[in-house]
C-alpha cells in the first residue's frame, strides 16, 4: 500500500514551509497565485488527501488547552500558569503544559504534540532561541486559537498579553538615579526578544530624562544567576565601575548581589541593585531585592479569558493587546 503524502512532504519537495503549503491549499490571499497553482498541481499529481485528524481539529473540540512556557522553574511562569488554570478549570477545561527549556526545536515539537492532542487552543511564551514562527502560524492556519504572553511574536496578528516592560524599567532606573546612582549597568536578555527591547528603551529614556549620558559599554547580555556572578566579578574590576545594576530578572539580580558581596562591597552603600519580577528569590535574598513587581497571575487569567473568547467564537472579537501594569517594590538593595 502506498504511503499517503503529507503537507510536510509537499513542502520539502517544493522548497517552501508547511505553513505555506497549508495556506496555498486554502487559497489564502497572502500566498501568490503562482505558488497556489504549483502546490495544488503537485498535490493533485501525488493524490494528496487532507489528514482526517487535522480536519477534525476544525470541527471537534477537546476540553483541553495547551500552554507553552520557556521554563517552569521561574516563579513568574508558575504564577502565570496558576492564573491560566484557575480560569480553565472554571470552564471545565484541563491544561497541558509544555516546557521548551529555551530551545526553538523543542518549541516546534511542543506545538506539533499539542496539535496531535487536538487541543482547543494554545497560550504560549517564546523561547530565547525563537526567531522563526511558522509553527505558530500553522496553529492560526488550522483555526486553533492562539494567545501569546510575556515573550510575544509581533509578526503574527493574534491576541497577546504583556507586562508593561517599558514603564517598569523606566521607573526602576529613574529611582536608582534619584537615590544618587549615575553609572547604572543593565544586564539584559537577548535583544531579539521584545521584553529586552522594551526594558532597554525604558532604561535609556530614564537616563535621558535625568541628563545622564548613555554609555553602551554598560549594557550587557546576561540573564541568569550563574552568568551574572561571573560577569559582575569582571565588571567590578573595571576602573570606572558601575555604582548600580538593573537586571532583566530577579535571578540575574541575585547573581549580581552574590558577586558584589563576594567583592567585599556594601549593598546598597557602594552598589545598588534592582531586579525585575518580584518572585520568591527577591524576598529571600540577603538583603531582600528591590525589584519591579510583575503580576503573573493576572497575566495568566487575562490570557486565558482571551483564549476562551476565541474558543467560544464570540462575534466581533477584535485582536486584543493587553498590558499588565507594574509596580516598583523598594527593599534593601537600593538606597532610600
Amino acid at each position: 500500500m502506498k504511503t499517503q503524502i503529507t503537507i510536510k512532504d509537499i513542502a520539502r519537495e517544493l522548497g517552501v514551509s508547511p505553513s505555506t503549503v497549508s495556506r496555498a491549499l486554502q487559497d489564502h490571499p497572502d500566498i501568490s497565485k503562482a505558488t497556489i497553482q504549483e502546490v495544488k498541481e503537485f498535490a493533485k499529481k501525488y493524490n494528496y488527501k487532507p489528514n482526517s485528524v487535522a480536519l477534525s481539529l476544525k470541527t471537534k473540540k477537546t476540553n483541553i488547552i495547551g500552554v507553552v512556557v520557556p521554563e517552569m522553574v521561574h516563579h513568574f511562569f508558575s504564577t502565570v500558569l496558576s492564573g491560566i488554570e484557575d480560569v480553565a478549570n472554571e470552564r471545565g477545561y484541563s491544561v497541558i503544559v509544555c516546557q521548551t527549556n529555551e530551545k526553538y526545536e523543542k518549541e516546534v515539537k511542543n506545538i506539533e504534540t499539542l496539535i496531535s492532542a487536538r487541543i482547543s487552543g494554545v497560550i504560549a511564551s517564546l523561547s530565547k532561541e525563537t526567531t522563526q514562527f511558522e509553527h505558530f502560524q500553522e496553529l492560526i492556519d488550522d483555526n486553533i486559537p492562539l494567545v501569546f504572553f510575556d515573550r510575544i511574536c509581533t509578526g503574527i496578528n493574534t491576541d497577546r498579553v504583556v507586562i508593561d516592560d517599558y514603564t517598569g524599567a523606566f521607573s526602576a532606573v529613574d529611582y536608582l538615579i534619584k537615590t544618587g546612582c549615575k553609572r547604572i549597568a543593565f544586564f539584559s536578555a537577548p535583544f531579539t526578544m521584545e521584553i529586552s527591547k522594551n526594558r532597554k528603551n525604558g532604561y535609556l529614556d530614564a537616563l535621558r530624562k535625568n541628563g545622564i549620558k548613555i554609555d553602551e559599554n554598560l549594557i550587557y547580555v546576561c540573564d541568569s544567576r550563574e552568568s551574572a556572578m561571573h560577569l559582575t566579578e569582571k565588571v567590578l574590576k573595571e576602573k570606572n565601575r558601575p555604582d548600580a545594576f538593573f537586571a532583566i530578572n530577579d535571578d540575574t539580580a541575585s547573581g549580581i548581589l552574590y558577586a558584589v558581596k563576594r567583592a567585599n562591597l556594601k549593598v546598597p552603600e557602594d552598589i545598588s541593585i534592582c531586579g525585575f519580577g518580584d518572585g520568591i528569590i527577591a524576598t529571600t535574598s540577603d538583603p531582600p531585592l528591590t525589584t519591579v513587581q510583575q503580576n503573573g497571575y493576572a497575566m495568566g487569567m487575562t490570557a486565558c479569558k482571551m483564549l476562551f473568547k476565541r474558543i467560544d467564537n464570540e462575534p466581533n472579537t477584535r485582536v486584543n493587546h493587553s498590558i499588565i501594569k507594574t509596580n516598583l517594590t523598594i527593599r534593601e538593595t537600593t538606597k532610600a
